[in-house]
């Protein structure tokens, strides 16, 4: 039987505009684990870690990723939490298929932004019932959530990944991609999407939506 009650209004929102916010639907014990999990994971970087605040600077940005194989608290978070089950009822299909998990720390004070990007291109899967599943373990206030452009998932439009340390563009002059728009000049002409979270609570977006994240300062 099914543990999760997302309403069909959230359903229809997350088609509309790529991107939701979902209250209170990961229990604090999933929490607490991934906390541990994050432990292990700063006394053990896997081999894709990235520290992209110098050594010096206030702060700290953090990135790691393909690590639920060896870390318990991932692997099961990924096997047994509602995690599997939300993506797939948003993405309204029978199954849900991990690609990986992601691991962001923007500590309080840091000054590094996250360039807007969308998921896509980072990775060799295609479709249209993709999304991620952003999951803070702390409170996170409006002014430092990731920030979602509504709607852009929809626009067919492919944009090149960016390099999150310097946000430049990576495989330049593939045909079929575009660069990112210049959003941050002209945030009046979008719809930008962001929240207050509170333990538990999670953001789900489209792989093809538009999102950056501001720094914590």
């Amino acid at each position: 039987m099914s543990s999760i009650n997302i309403p069909d209004s959230t359903v229809v929102e997350f088609r509309l505009k790529g991107a939701v916010c979902l209250r209170g639907l990961f229990d604090l014990n999933w929490l607490e684990s991934l906390a541990t999990g994050l432990e292990k994971n700063f006394a053990a970087p896997g081999p894709d870690h990235t520290r992209y605040t110098e050594s010096g600077k206030p702060g700290g940005f953090y990135d790691d990723y393909c690590n639920w194989n060896r870390i318990d608290e991932y692997r099961d978070f990924v096997m047994r939490s509602p995690a599997a089950e939300i993506a797939a009822k948003l993405t309204r299909s029978n199954a849900s298929r991990l690609y990986h998990e992601h691991v962001l720390v923007k500590e309080a004070g840091t000054q590094e932004v996250t360039p807007w990007h969308h998921d896509l291109p980072y990775y060799g899967v295609n479709g249209n019932q993709l999304c991620s599943i952003w999951l803070p373990l702390d409170p996170v206030p409006q002014s430092a959530c990731p920030e979602f452009i509504a709607g852009s998932h929809a626009s067919g439009t492919l944009y090149y990944p960016r390099l999150f340390i310097n946000h430049k563009n990576y495989a330049d002059g593939v045909e079929g991609f575009e660069s990112i728009p210049e959003i941050d000049q002209h945030r009046a002409e979008y719809e930008i999407l962001s929240w207050d979270l509170q333990p538990g609570d999670c953001i789900v977006f489209h792989m093809r939506t538009i999102h950056g994240a501001p720094s914590t300062e």
